[in-house]
């Protein structure tokens, strides 16, 4: 089988100096092929690491300035947009980290669910930072090139909706002047809830276990949603308690609502089965923020 020689070229910060050193990687000329497919996909140059039979390609985020503490951030520090390929006998499986700042996050997140990819995290990395950066993980399975093609879908949103042009919703809510009908709401989701101070509460438990004792609700393993102002101009924040087969389902749900993400983590460790849990905030009617949670709790386990 036909070889070709890809350079790699390896820098190595020591002290003040630059070190070069040239490494020569063996690739198949279907690799090849394969992989200047990826970069074309993506839009994105890539690099192979033989050892671990992955191509990575990564542009830096180099449109936004970063700045914490008074610490210039720049791409090296932690602000580059990746995606890896592990090329496999029977499919290839790909993961990634997206950084992205919080006007991008949920269109972003909408084009690679519905592009097939999974999102399997959301979170901050750093402290103090302005403009504020969010990481938001992906993942898939299956046909490289059909994976380059979802990848390279993100990749052109997050540029995009860069400088400003991403989404952020807006509503001049005071909680001491709600005046909703919280009957609508019960009526939707199937569930009543409690009002206090102007909130409109509902709580949903959930149990799994730690240590050999069940744990629910009250420990805190629940999804629960709080409204607040009028009928028409509401607003519905929350936090979603899943399975982990759960989460590409209700994350779904709530962005065919447009119902926006804001972070998906772990609150417990050890736990069986595991628990994901999922916070949102959304605005619009109270009919349609319920109806959105409803089409999400419809898609879990009863």
């Amino acid at each position: 089988m036909k070889k070709i020689v890809m350079f790699l070229i390896l820098l190595v910060w020591m002290d003040d100096s630059t070190v070069v050193f040239a490494q020569d990687v063996q690739l198949t000329q279907g690799q090849n092929e394969l992989f200047q497919k990826i970069e074309e996909l993506t839009g994105t140059k890539g690099n192979y690491d033989e050892a671990e039979n992955v191509f990575k390609v990564s542009f830096p985020r180099k449109d936004i300035e970063v700045n914490i503490g008074g610490v210039k951030m720049t791409p090296p520090m932690g602000l580059t947009v990746w995606a890896a390929f592990k090329l496999m006998d029977q499919h290839t499986m790909m993961m990634g980290d997206m950084v992205l700042l919080e006007d991008q996050v949920n269109l972003v997140m909408s084009t690679a669910l519905d592009d097939g990819l999974e999102v399997t995290a959301l979170h901050n990395h750093f402290f103090w930072d302005s403009p504020k950066v969010m990481f938001m993980h992906i993942s898939g399975t299956g046909d490289p090139e059909a994976l380059a093609t979802e990848v390279g879908k993100v990749f052109t949103k997050i540029k995009e909706t860069s400088g400003g042009k991403g989404e952020k919703p807006y509503f001049e809510i005071d909680p001491s002047k709600t005046s909703l009908d919280s009957k609508k709401i019960d009526s939707i989701l199937g569930r009543s809830g409690k009002m206090t101070d102007g909130v409109y509460k509902i709580i949903i438990g959930r149990t799994t276990q730690m240590n050999g004792h069940e744990i629910s609700a009250a420990m805190g393993v629940n999804t629960w949603a709080a409204f607040v102002g009028s009928d028409e101009k509401a607003l519905v924040d929350g936090d979603f308690a899943m399975l982990e087969s759960e989460l590409q389902t209700v994350l779904k749900a709530l962005r065919q609502a447009e119902i926006n993400i804001v972070a998906i983590h772990n609150h417990m460790t050890m736990e069986s089965p595991r628990i994901i849990f999922l916070h949102y905030w959304g605005i619009g009617s109270t009919t349609n923020l319920a109806k959105g949670l409803k089409s999400a709790l419809d898609t879990q386990q009863k």
